[in-house]
């Protein structure tokens, strides 16, 4: 791959990761405008050349597990503009929150080495036993957030009204994943130096 190829792959998933952390507000805009439907193909021009352009330089390991999103969310804006319901576009944290927990999820399988150690193995050449039991901590810790977190946006996605759906799954979400990762570091950082 050509080194311009693989700047737009990386500058195609940088821009498809700004639509998936400004979506709730892009669907809080497109649903007090329109209709399920016309916000769904506006959001579908959108994301689908980005889904596609992103996964060019992914391995298969990564394309398996979390880059799975981007097409989640695409799965879910067909459902949306084909049905014209709503309710699709506001499960799309839901469907996000399941893919980010089945590929954590299945990382915990007895001989796998856990997603949190694959990022801490980005720093570290050889972790202690602690230091892997960490990490297996927190990849159970993160699935719990990721169960929580998915589940109340489906409640709010199915029981709320949208601009408590768009806060939640638009700012508060992002404040508690943010927060759960700080504490992580702090935590990890006065344990092992």
């Amino acid at each position: 791959m050509s080194p311009a190829a693989g700047l737009g792959a990386g500058a195609a998933r940088l821009a498809l990761g700004l639509l998936l952390v400004l979506y709730p507000p892009l669907v809080w805009y497109a649903l007090s405008r329109g209709s399920a439907q016309s916000g769904a193909l506006w959001l579908l021009a959108l994301a689908v050349p980005l889904a596609l352009l992103s996964q060019r330089r992914e391995s298969v390991r990564v394309a398996r597990t979390l880059g799975a999103a981007p097409f989640a969310t695409v799965g879910a804006l067909v459902l949306a503009a084909t049905l014209d319901r709503a309710e699709f576009l506001l499960l799309v944290p839901t469907a996000i929150n399941a893919v980010f927990l089945l590929a954590f999820g299945v990382t915990l399988r007895p001989g796998a080495m856990p997603m949190v150690e694959r990022f801490a193995r980005l720093q570290l050449r050889d972790p202690s036993a602690q230091q892997l039991a960490w990490c297996r901590l927190w990849t159970w810790i993160w699935c719990a957030f990721f169960v929580v977190n998915g589940t109340l946006a489906g409640l709010l996605a199915l029981l709320a009204p949208l601009d408590v759906w768009a806060f939640y799954a638009g700012f508060l979400a992002y404040l508690l994943s943010s927060s759960l990762f700080a504490v992580e570091y702090v935590l990890r950082r006065r344990r092992f130096g």
